[in-house]
């Protein structure tokens, strides 16, 4: 055999082999990213650091007036078992996503000025971006605190009291610093408190498992044996050289417990 023959027998070897390898290799789930997109952009003065939500909101979602600049999109594209969650990980802040029937999912974000990365993880397949946001007006989070939880069908809420005692929770969401952004109702998360002009002084944050999966009336047994795992998550002076991160995760049994998960000093 010359070396012309030779040469297309080892392409064709290597085309079939491949496609073997195609046809029995185990399904999995494909992950991808519509928004936002890698490279530069400016800032958007109108990215909000909250969403106005009516009581209960099952769900973070994005609306008609949600700005690209502030939208996280993609979807899972699922071949085999279905999965009704999957992880972000934005600037390093982990945190569960629902998906729809489709697979595809959605979150507002307020992205800060500087280097910013998003990552959606499904099993062992994953989509990352990164981009660089100008400042161009828009106010930049020097605070942002973080909740989620490992359990579908509960109900975990995030108390935020400021040095100068006001009180940031689902029944008031918006104060004078800072705004929670979402209030879910229905599992996993996450909620965000992020400011632009933090307070200084003491921060008190708090953990209250208001209902679900752990409801100790519950009339299963097994039910009322459900543990949550929270995790919390504080981010100061993010994507600049003094960043700080510290993350806690703290155990929630039953309905109606509340929890001081940290407290702390700001700057």
């Amino acid at each position: 055999m010359n070396a012309t023959n030779t040469d297309t027998f080892h392409r064709k070897a290597v085309r079939l082999v491949s496609g073997l390898a195609l046809i029995l290799s185990p399904a999995t789930a494909l992950a991808e990213l519509d928004a936002p997109i890698s490279g530069w952009r400016q800032g958007d003065p109108d990215a909000p650091f909250t969403q106005a939500v009516e009581y209960p909101a099952a769900r973070p979602g994005i609306d008609a007036d949600t700005p690209a600049s502030a939208q996280i999109r993609g979807r899972i594209r699922a071949h085999g078992k279905k999965t009704d969650t999957a992880t972000l990980v934005v600037n390093g802040n982990a945190m569960p996503v629902r998906l729809d029937e489709s697979g595809a999912f959605a979150r507002p974000y307020s992205f800060g000025a500087g280097s910013n990365s998003v990552e959606v993880i499904s099993g062992e397949e994953r989509s990352r971006v990164q981009f660089h946001q100008s400042a161009n007006g828009q106010p930049v989070s020097r605070l942002r605190i973080l909740l989620s939880w490992d359990t579908d069908g509960t109900d975990l809420d995030m108390h935020v009291v400021t040095p100068s005692g006001q009180h940031a929770w689902y029944g008031q969401r918006v104060i004078n610093s800072g705004a929670i952004d979402v209030d879910v109702t229905d599992g996993y998360g996450p909620e965000i408190f992020a400011s632009p002009a933090p307070e200084k002084g003491l921060y008190q944050i708090y953990v209250n498992f208001y209902g679900g999966g752990g409801d100790s009336d519950s009339d299963s047994d097994s039910d009322s044996n459900i543990l949550t795992i929270a995790r919390l998550t504080i981010i100061s002076n993010e994507n600049t050289p003094h960043e700080k991160r510290q993350e806690f995760t703290v155990p929630m049994r039953f309905s109606g417990e509340i929890v001081l998960v940290r407290q702390f000093m700001y700057p």
